[in-house]
């Protein structure tokens, strides 16, 4: 029976994960492949602390030499995320004949085009299942199952921290402030959550989803991104009276020969299926010119879901080495001519429809300055909603608009805040209708 021996750089809560399935899921896996897929070395800087598995001590090394430059490892699987030293890592392995297997999904976003060039030219795979979605297999579905498809749409709730934060506030009304809180108690949040709740883990992940759909790299600054740190509980509550759920939607579209790519709160139809994707659960809607839409679901992170997605790479790649083949799906993509062509729309030139929510002094003209303002800048207002508020020094004014450009609506903002009568910061929340 072939062995096929790995290497693993990171013992922590998903490398820890990893190597529990390989032990306990050894027998399955073997059956399932006809191959032994051996762990022999793993890596980290702290290789006394219990993790609460059992490994030989004779595999342990604070040396990542040992797993580099070993020459009957295989495999390299890389959790120790961040941008350095993992990048040198991955490379040196690809650059030593080695596969990789990551769930680095802030590194592949930024330097995923030059690793994926230095695995196909030196005939070795990269997988990474684990780097969006957690446990579902969207990666693998996007490269395989849906191969026969042009995209035009991909929607995406990919941080199951801020989805289990607006599923807080929406069905208890509490404060975001204290519903983080709880999360970080839960160990849904991290001690600092910036990356989850300003929205650049999302990010992270469309960009990946991008590449996949529709071929082509797109950069962090390329990306409208927006978090959810700025919103409040009456905005979800009267959201819910429309008829509306707020999510964190990642969202990658194909218009014409244009990429728009943009990461922010979005106010779904309560009977969307994305809508009733709640707590830390992830989803993909993805709609494709054959298939039509799909929607992937499940677990989007944690020790054991991730871990189920890097094993399946591990099994994928080491099909490969048992068949002698590598770069089956390729990494890089044979773009045709007219997807050469594809631009990537400017950051604030997409069109959507909005809530805003304003704060105003109760007296008479206030509405129609505002509405003068948004006329101005080709803004035309769909609904109006005030509720009576005691005491009513200051009153919300909500409107619902029809589909406007983000730059216009910008500017319109800047303008309405600088109005007399106006006396709070608008809240403004972009909407898929």
């Amino acid at each position: 029976m072939k062995s096929i021996k790995i290497g693993l750089i990171g013992f922590g809560t998903i490398g820890t994960g990893v190597i529990k399935t390989l032990q306990t899921q050894r027998e399955l896996l073997t059956a399932r492949t006809g191959m032994s897929l051996e762990l022999v070395k793993i890596a980290d800087l702290d290789i006394t602390t219990s993790r609460g598995v059992e490994v030989a001590p004779s595999m342990l090394t604070t040396n990542v030499n040992d797993i580099l430059e070993n020459p009957e490892i295989d495999i390299v699987i890389e959790l120790i995320g961040g941008y350095e030293p993992a990048k040198t890592f991955i490379l040196r392995a690809l650059r030593n004949g080695k596969h990789v297997v990551t769930a680095n999904k802030a590194l592949l976003a930024l330097h995923g085009k030059e690793i994926f060039e230095t695995a196909m030219q030196h005939h070795v795979d990269v997988g990474f299942e684990a780097s969006v979605g957690g446990g579902i297999p969207i990666i693998r579905s996007m490269r395989e199952g849906l191969v026969a498809n042009n995209f035009s749409e991909i929607y995406g709730i990919l941080n199951g921290t801020t989805n289990f934060i607006l599923t807080e506030m929406t069905e208890k009304g509490e404060d975001y402030h204290k519903v983080l809180q709880h999360a970080k108690e839960l160990g849904y949040a991290e001690a600092d959550p910036t990356f989850d709740v300003e929205g650049i883990d999302a990010t992270h992940k469309i960009i990946i989803l991008t590449y996949l759909a529709f071929g082509q790299y797109v950069t962090m600054d390329q990306v409208f991104t927006e978090g959810i740190s700025q919103l409040h509980p009456i905005d979800i509550k009267l959201a819910g009276e429309l008829g509306y759920k707020v999510k964190l939607l990642a969202i990658s579209r194909r218009i014409d020969d244009r990429i728009e790519v943009r990461v922010h709160p979005t106010m779904l139809h309560a009977q969307h299926l994305l809508a009733k994707v709640d707590g830390s659960f992830n989803a993909v809607y993805a709609v494709g010119d054959i298939v039509d839409s799909t929607m992937s679901y499940g677990r989007g992170a944690g020790m054991m879901p991730t871990a189920s997605a890097v094993l399946s790479d591990i099994v994928d790649i080491a099909r490969g080495i048992n068949s002698g083949v590598a770069n089956r799906v390729p990494l890089v993509y044979p773009l045709s001519a007219s997807e050469h062509a594809l631009t990537i729309q400017p950051r604030n030139r997409f069109l959507a429809r909005y809530y805003l929510r304003f704060t105003v002094l109760d007296r008479p003209g206030v509405l129609s300055s505002i509405a003068g303002v948004l006329s101005d800048h080709k803004i035309s207002i769909a609904s109006v909603i005030q509720k009576e508020v005691h005491p009513v020094d200051s009153v919300p004014l909500v409107m619902l608009t029809y589909e406007a450009y983000e730059h216009d609506m910008q500017e319109a903002i800047q303008k309405i805040e600088k109005l007399d009568g106006v006396t709070a910061k608008t809240v403004v929340i972009r909407a898929l209708l």
